[in-house]
């Protein structure tokens, strides 16, 4: 065999290692061995994560039907350890990049680990289609489109980066919320500015109960629209996104709305490492939910499954009030943030050869339990950390979906760090009936940009 052809097989083996599903044998391992989405059912051999036996079944007491805040079912709960800059030692390989710089940098920031709890449990529909896709579900065009996917996790038993990735995109978060958030960068002195403060609807089309197809390649599995309410110089801006199942078919379709213009217009630049202006700049487009868009610019590596300290439940941060109690010098006050122990999928990004992006490499932490990606590390070309990443998950047990709201980056070259998603001022979270075709219009966005 001579160069060309051994080449040539180890291209069509990878292509076929990105694209098979798994076998029937082994899709037998969900609802076994392993739960119904492909997490592992059994607990740890210390008992510090527990055996999944089913996820929170009920809201808890006080919950009131209806209402954007959601209190925290482990409220009365203590810290079972308390990790610092002191005794960090022997506890690293538990910790990402980033938490290890945080608490190397600055003597106030703590890691409060809480008692560990799998409180997600996802629709029997959710499940069900899950059942089908671990056998039936392919990835397309190296693993950046899907294929012969139901509503439900496509990979449950992944057997590449691209399959973590794209379980992560397609993680279920319901069928459509809106909320008002705020957006706040604090500097290297503490100095705490508001970047954005805005109105979001979110629709995860492929959700719908009577979409009971497989996704055709330029279905919309992700759609959002959000007004900017302030700061004075970007009130009434508007901002609509739209994400296929295949972006080689159909790329991100963006339209944006500047009042000054008066006219809504593409914006074909609103993905990858373009600065975000709803964070002023301090993260890129697909910084936003740990990782968003197209999957072409990055090789994604599966590097394994670890036990890792990573921020889960995070009921005080969610229902905050009072920006100034939340958001301290160098980071987030530690007393609103709940860090637990779980298995978590690790993922490496290595940036393509011949591909831009201001970051070299990334590393992602995707939950087991509900594919949610809940951390990761930023490198810029030269291997250096740059910046790391934290989605602050709680478990809307009303509807039986995830939420990551609360976005906080930090920057180590700056030393400032920006939180986005701070929606407790403003009521919470509220879960709705998906908006009517005609208000995903761009019309449509211009009409709700109008000040």
């Amino acid at each position: 065999m001579n160069c060309t052809q051994t080449l040539m097989l180890t291209a069509l083996m990878a292509a076929f290692a990105v694209q098979a599903a798994v076998t029937p044998e082994e899709a037998r391992q969900l609802g076994a061995t392993l739960t119904a989405v492909g997490a592992e059912k059994a607990g740890n051999k210390d008992g510090t994560i527990p055996e999944y036996t089913g996820g929170l079944a009920s809201p808890p007491a006080g919950y009131v039907k209806g209402s954007g805040v959601r209190p925290d079912p482990y409220a009365g709960e203590k810290p079972r350890l308390v990790i610092t800059g002191k005794n960090l030692a022997g506890m690293e390989d538990k910790l990402t990049a980033g938490t290890r710089e945080l608490l190397k940098r600055y003597p106030g920031f703590r890691v409060d680990v809480y008692p560990t709890h799998r409180t997600v449990a996802l629709p029997k529909a959710q499940l069900d289609n899950t059942a089908l896709n671990a056998v039936n579900a392919k990835a397309t065009d190296g693993g950046v489109g899907v294929e012969n996917a139901l509503s439900g996790v496509p990979f449950p038993i992944p057997k590449t980066g691209n399959e973590v990735m794209w379980n992560h995109l397609l993680r279920y978060q319901g069928q459509a919320f809106t909320t008002k958030y705020e957006s706040w960068n604090v500097d290297s002195s503490g100095t705490p500015s508001l970047a954005t403060a805005g109105e979001i609807f979110e629709e995860f089309p492929l959700a719908d109960p009577k979409h009971t197809e497989v996704a055709k390649q330029n279905d919309v599995f992700f759609r959002t629209k959000l007004t900017y309410l302030a700061p004075a110089r970007r009130a009434g801006e508007g901002l609509m996104a739209f994400d296929a199942v295949n972006p080689s078919v159909q790329p991100r379709k963006v339209w944006q709305y500047l009042p000054g213009q008066r006219r809504v217009k593409l914006a074909p630049d609103v993905a990858y490492d373009t600065p975000n202006p709803g964070a002023a700049g301090a993260a890129t487009y697909d910084d936003a939910w740990i990782f968003n868009g197209a999957l072409d610019r990055f090789d994604f590596k599966l590097v394994g499954k670890k036990e890792m300290i990573v921020p889960y439940g995070e009921y005080a941060l969610f229902g905050a009030k009072v920006v100034a109690d939340v958001v301290k010098a160098n980071h987030l006050n530690p007393d609103f943030v709940r860090w637990e122990l779980h298995r978590v999928w690790v993922v490496e990004a290595t940036l393509k050869p011949g591909k831009r992006h201001i970051y070299g490499k990334r590393t992602f932490y995707i939950d087991e339990d509900s594919w949610v990606a809940l951390a990761s590390d930023q490198y810029d070309g030269r291997g250096q950390l740059y910046r790391s990443s934290f989605d602050h998950l709680i478990y809307a047990y009303d509807v039986q979906a995830t939420y990551t709201g609360n976005h906080v980056i930090y920057d180590f070259v700056s030393g400032a760090y920006n939180l986005t998603g701070m929606s407790g001022p403003y009521g919470g979270l509220k879960y709705i009936d998906p908006l009517k075709p005609a208000q995903w219009s761009p019309e449509a966005l211009s009409g709700a940009g109008v000040r």
